[in-house]
């Protein structure tokens, strides 16, 4: 069984109906929106409220709310900054890609549930996918590689920010009461007294620090696990019969 595909980008743009809104003017409202109140509260009728239109106006531009957030999510890939390919390193590249996408989504923590589940083939996102190819046919990988490895890149940021924002869905501002989570997991874990020991040391460091600690430790071990399959790659090709590296 297979499904049809579609996009607001495979179709042709609807010309602004004479006096009427723009495309441009109801991407803008939409993110107003799900910035102040999130992904469940927007809706073409709450949409059209604040731009002052009825709901089947919007439907002129867009055919159903999938083609709205569709538009809004090439928004916010445009949103990303990471140095040109060619006029820095491909690790300053992709690491620059890699800590703006985290801060975007930490930004507009709607989006992260929408990446994957919408097409992402929007000007703004094809832009960033040819910037992050150059970057990585510059680093040296080739083929389907190439995507792979921008693919990983793009996992590891949403494995990251993804529990990030629920927990701050769950707790907002506010952190728990850091010596009462620190008695009652003491109590359930009894069993590991090294554990415990090293989960004392770690909560001494602030939650905040602790996520920007841990999304910098993971990034250099995907980059560096990147750069070695390059050279795993290069040194089988020099000597077929060279056993792998570790």
């Amino acid at each position: 069984m297979t499904k049809q595909f579609s996009s607001v980008w495979t179709r042709e743009t609807r010309r602004p109906k004479a006096a009427g809104l723009t495309r441009d003017q109801i991407v803008t409202a939409a993110l107003e929106i799900l910035d102040a109140e999130g992904l469940a509260a927007l809706s073409m009728r709450k949409l059209g409220s604040r731009l002052d239109a009825g709901a089947t106006s919007l439907y002129w531009y867009v055919t159903n709310k999938d083609e709205l957030l569709e538009l809004v999510l090439d928004e916010v890939w445009g949103m990303l900054d990471s140095a040109e390919p060619g006029q820095a390193p491909w690790r300053e590249v992709i690491t620059t890609f890699a800590y703006s996408f985290r801060e975007t989504l930490r930004t507009h923590p709607w989006a992260a549930s929408l990446v994957g589940q919408l097409p992402s083939i929007g000007p703004n996102a094809l832009r960033l996918t040819d910037r992050l190819r150059r970057a990585f046919i510059e680093a040296g990988f080739t083929g389907t590689d190439i995507y792979l490895a921008s693919g990983s890149v793009i996992s590891f940021v949403l494995g990251q920010v993804i529990p990030e924002l629920a927990w701050t869905n769950a707790f907002g501002d506010a952190e728990p009461d850091r010596e009462a989570m620190i008695d009652d997991i003491v109590a359930v874990a009894a069993d590991y007294p090294e554990m415990i020991e090293e989960f004392r040391t770690t909560t001494q460091i602030t939650p905040a620090a602790a996520r920007a600690m841990a999304f910098d430790f993971g990034l250099c071990c995907v980059l560096d696990g990147l750069h070695a399959r390059l050279r795993q790659r290069d040194r089988t090709h020099d000597s077929p019969t060279e056993s792998a590296l570790p």
